[in-house]
C-alpha cells in the first residue's frame, strides 16, 4: 500500500525542492537597490491619489454572499446532474426542493434590493 503512493511522495519532494532552489536563488541572486519610486503604489499606471484605506460601500460583501450562495448550488447541481439516471424519483424530488429554497432564497434578496447596485 505505501509502495503504491511512493511516487506521489517523489513528486512532492521533487515539488517542494525546486520551489524552494528557485526562491533561494532568486534572493540571492536578484539585485537589491531600492528607491522611493520604487516603493510606490502602481496601479494601471494611474498616479495614486487619496488614501489607501478607504472604506468600500457595503453592498459588494453582499453580492459576494449571493455569488456564494449560487456558487454553492452549482456545485452540487453538478453531481446530481451526472447521476440523475441513478438517483431515481427520490433524487428528482429532494433536487427540486433544494432547487425551491434556493429561489426562495433569490426571491427574497430581490426583495430586500440586494441586487441592485445603483
Amino acid at each position: 500500500m505505501v509502495s503504491d503512493y511512493g511516487p506521489i511522495a517523489i513528486f512532492f519532494v521533487i515539488v517542494i525542492g525546486f520551489a524552494a532552489v528557485s526562491l533561494g536563488l532568486s534572493r540571492l541572486l536578484a539585485p537589491r537597490n531600492p528607491g522611493r519610486v520604487k516603493s510606490e503604489t502602481y496601479e494601471s499606471g494611474i498616479e495614486p491619489t487619496g488614501e489607501a484605506q478607504r472604506r468600500f460601500d457595503i453592498r459588494y460583501y453582499t453580492i459576494a454572499m449571493l455569488f456564494v450562495l449560487f456558487d454553492i448550488e452549482a456545485i452540487f447541481l453538478y453531481p446530481w446532474a451526472v447521476t440523475y439516471d441513478a438517483l431515481g424519483v427520490y433524487g428528482f424530488v429532494e433536487m427540486m426542493l433544494f432547487i425551491v429554497l434556493l429561489l426562495a432564497a433569490y426571491a427574497y434578496a430581490w426583495r430586500k434590493g440586494a441586487l441592485d447596485l445603483g
